[in-house]
């Protein structure tokens, strides 16, 4: 069988801890910053784990499944 190419929009956006959870960034962090408040944003400086058909169709991108 031949190797499966790692999706490149996929390897920029999630990565796989050690124990093989996929992280994505939160939504909403990237401009308009002024209007949002502190605890708003605070809460999104952290990544987040993926959920259910997500997190099984990120793995498939990342070649990990």
């Amino acid at each position: 069988m031949p190797k499966i190419k790692t999706s490149s929009a996929a390897k920029k956006r999630f990565r796989i801890t050690a124990g093989g959870k996929v992280m994505r960034r939160r939504a909403f962090k990237s401009h308009l910053l002024e209007n949002k408040s502190p605890k708003r944003l605070r809460k999104k400086r952290r990544d987040k784990g993926m959920d259910g058909t997500d997190n099984r169709e990120a793995l498939r991108l990342l070649g990990r499944r």
